[in-house]
């Protein structure tokens, strides 16, 4: 038996196919959702008997993902990436295609066994998730609406002439721009120095927390809102850990260990540091304290500490500044979930953001 990482098998991709392999278990397989990627080009080169791929989520954003996937257990099975798209992808996401959708079903149902954590788990403590709304006051709620017009204009003026390609990356930076300032004001314009009421917010929860003998996990994207946060923690005093991905592996483990055996009442992490591979049962809470695009990576920060070993009910807050672009993202939601549903359970009612979608995003909703 060998284990290794993928970043390993794709450095020595030659050395591993050369010898045949009996099995091949492909865990995390949600790292090859994108098949015209070096590593995912690495994986396909390997042969074996017989191919297993684990992951929570097969479906992270659009059907593509799943054909990568699939398209390295069972090559051909869905035809290639351009037919693939053309037959189902397109007409499913875009159309609403129910036959479509059947076929599709029908073909990868016999590969695929699907089960949730529910089935997995029936004594797992329940897990509860709630939307808190977050009030900024008169002079924050001014600037995120000269930040949403401002938005706006520029967009105007740089989409004049171009491409759908080129659009949605326009939309896409100044929608960033607006929910770091949703996060916090001083992370887009520090000269203006107001201080975001989220921040007050996590201040006052985490006080709350500490005083309840509660330990929390607290996940962001961006690792400049967490230092912010962390220097609110330092300012009363509560202990934590912190991880981002610039921490080193050798850390990252020490980290982890020391949060499970009680040092620290927080871990402030980073939501592409902490999306898989950590154990974090001590605590009980978890708080995403800025929604992101994709519901799928959120699951998987709750799942550190809603998984085997876990004793105590999880709760699970989204912080959401009022008025905000992280409103409409969290309404996003509904549609990204439904979009992995609708091919593994049979009800299939979402679809990709086009770059219209993501400018209405912008827009008031």
């Amino acid at each position: 038996m060998v284990i290794a990482s993928y970043a390993l098998a794709q450095i020595d991709a030659e050395a591993f196919a050369e010898r045949e392999w009996a099995t091949l278990v492909l865990d995390e397989a949600q790292a090859l959702k994108n098949a015209a990627t070096k590593r995912v080009k690495a994986i396909a080169t390997l042969p074996a008997g017989f191919k297993l791929a684990l992951t929570g989520t097969p479906v992270e954003n659009r059907l593509a993902d799943l054909w990568s996937i699939m398209n390295l257990l069972n090559p051909g099975l869905l035809g290639s990436s351009g037919q693939f798209g053309e037959r189902y992808a397109n007409a499913i996401e875009r159309q609403r295609d129910e036959a479509a959708r059947g076929r599709l079903r029908r073909l990868v149902s016999p590969f695929l066994l699907r089960r949730t954590k529910a089935q997995v788990l029936p004594d797992l403590p329940p897990r509860t998730e709630i939307i808190h709304r977050v009030q900024p006051g008169p002079e924050e709620r001014s600037f995120l609406e000269a930040a949403r017009r401002g938005a706006l204009e520029r967009v105007a003026q740089m989409d004049a002439g171009s491409g759908p390609g080129q659009a949605s990356f326009h939309v896409l930076a100044e929608l960033t721009r607006l929910r770091r300032a949703a996060c916090d004001p001083r992370l887009v314009a520090p000269e203006l120095g107001i201080v975001g009421a989220k921040v007050q917010e996590f201040e006052q929860l985490a006080l709350e927390l500490v005083a309840g003998r509660h330990k929390a996990l607290v996940f962001s994207q961006f690792t400049d809102f967490l230092k912010l946060l962390a220097e609110r923690l330092d300012s009363c005093g509560i202990t934590y850990q912190y991880l981002d991905g610039s921490t080193p592996a050798a850390e990252r483990g020490k980290r982890v260990v020391a949060f499970q055996r009680g040092e620290g009442d927080l871990f402030l992490i980073s939501l592409k540091a902490g999306g898989f591979g950590l154990n974090l049962t001590a605590a009980d809470y978890v708080l995403i304290v800025d929604p992101w695009w994709n519901p799928a990576a959120e699951d998987q920060a709750m799942g550190r500490a809603h998984r085997i070993g876990q004793l105590r009910p999880v709760t699970v807050y989204r912080l959401v500044t009022a008025g905000s672009i992280e409103e409409r993202i969290v309404e996003l939601h509904r549609d990204k979930r439904s979009l992995a549903d609708g091919i593994l359970e049979g009800q299939d009612q979402g679809k990709p953001i086009g770059a219209d979608e993501l400018g209405a995003l912008l827009r008031e909703g």
